[in-house]
């Protein structure tokens, strides 16, 4: 049974020797495409990854409220959290 590390590893090495094998042209594409595509690939990928990391930090902030169980484990913490310091003289309002 692989981890899953050892499937990113895996498929990170596979998507490098692709890209590679493309930009050392020993896979044929049309000029264009080499000379204008292939160069740029990490770039777009780079880009590509960011947004998704930046869709799924978003997606679990606006549903957040939809796991009632942390939200309601997160709201008793900070009760908790205001009521230690209301003790010690600190104003959280």
């Amino acid at each position: 049974m692989s981890s899953r590390a050892q499937q990113t590893i895996s498929l990170g090495l596979l998507a490098s020797s692709l890209y590679l094998s493309l930009y050392l042209e020993l896979i044929p594409l049309p000029t264009i495409i080499q000379r204008d595509i292939v160069p740029v690939l990490p770039f777009w990928f780079l880009v590509s990854f960011g947004a998704w990391l930046l869709f799924r930090l978003g997606w679990g902030m606006f549903t957040f409220r939809d796991t009632p169980e942390a939200y309601e484990e997160l709201m008793a913490e900070i009760k908790l959290a205001q009521a230690d310091l209301r003790a010690k003289g600190v104003d959280v309002d």
